[in-house]
């Protein structure tokens, strides 16, 4: 094996060097020789605004897309629902790791009595927002921010009902274990939130490296699960055709049918305030895979989703 070190650029959150680690130690486990260097994002940094008020594209990404490129780190990991569906010139996918749960998980403070009447749940996602609304119209909801050990403990320390968390990271930091939810360490409740579409690539986790560094990209490419990388293609291309970025409140979930061999997609849109939502399920042939997302994404624009998409973009000006 070379000697050379591979430089793996990460975040520097709880939940970021874990996911740095694991592929630290995948690459170590194929004989590669590795460094970790964390480095702040300014999403880390700026925590008082809103995820959209912050020009949002590329906000986890950005600071490790120019460490690349100034050639301080040689491959950046990320939760791959942070990163933008247009990479930058000279950065390329190099893996996509075998996803983790997709679910959005409530965690709350034991009675779950709330739901029936008014509540108050936190969450910085405009997506979790608009179908906590569509689902609980009576409900109030406020911004949260921060990494999961900062959203817990902002949990904890206000009035709030419950927070909306991705079951991975919480996984991943060993609050919950696997899809079974346990009690967090600070003393709250987890609840499966198996209607909540999730984010486009919630779960996944993605290796960039850049397109010139052949020794990389080919070290990296032997971490890529398949049937990952497929069906974040299709929720990503879906995202990217609505034209969602990272603001609008879009969800997507493709999974693969092995006994049928199918791929099983489902697509939503919602206004900000979620009293409109556009959804569309749809199963499709494995071969008709990589036009599947823009094909329904299409189906959504051309059923008032073009003229949704228009106003949330309108709403997020203001």
């Amino acid at each position: 094996m070379a000697e050379k070190i591979i430089r793996i650029g990460t975040r520097d959150s709880e939940l970021a060097l874990w996911q740095a680690h694991t592929v630290e130690k995948k690459l170590q486990d194929l004989g590669y020789k590795t460094e970790i260097i964390a480095v702040k994002s300014q999403g880390d940094i700026i925590l008082d605004k809103p995820l959209y008020e912050l020009g949002i594209t590329g906000i986890f990404t950005k600071t490790l897309d120019i460490a690349m490129i100034n050639g301080q780190v040689d491959i950046a990991v990320h939760s791959m629902k942070d990163v933008p569906t247009a990479l930058p010139i000279g950065i390329v996918q190099a893996a996509v790791l075998e996803r983790a749960s997709t679910l959005d998980v409530l965690i709350h403070k034991g009675n779950l009595d709330f739901l029936q009447n008014n509540g108050t749940i936190a969450s910085g996602s405009l997506r979790r927002q608009a179908m906590w609304w569509n689902k609980y119209p009576n409900h109030n909801v406020v911004d949260l921010r921060g990494n999961v050990n900062t959203r817990l403990q902002k949990l904890k320390d206000n009035d709030w009902n419950g927070a909306i968390f991705a079951a991975a990271g919480l996984d991943r930091l060993g609050f919950i274990n696997g899809n079974e939810i346990k009690s967090p360490s600070f003393g709250g409740v987890g609840e499966a939130l198996d209607w909540m579409t999730p984010a486009p690539a919630q779960g996944a986790m993605v290796v960039l490296a850049m397109l010139n560094d052949s020794f990389c990209r080919e070290a990296v490419a032997e971490l890529n699960h398949i049937e990952t990388e497929i069906c974040t293609y299709i929720e990503r291309q879906f995202l990217k055709t609505l034209e969602g970025g990272c603001t609008a409140p879009i969800g997507a979930l493709a999974t693969y049918d092995e006994l049928h061999d199918t791929i099983n997609f489902k697509g939503s849109l919602l206004s900000i305030d979620g009293k409109q939502k556009i959804e569309i399920e749809k199963a499709v042939d494995i071969s008709e895979w990589k036009k599947l997302g823009f094909n329904i994404a299409q189906d959504i624009l051309n059923n008032g989703g073009t003229a949704l998409m228009s106003e949330i973009k309108d709403s997020l000006k203001k």
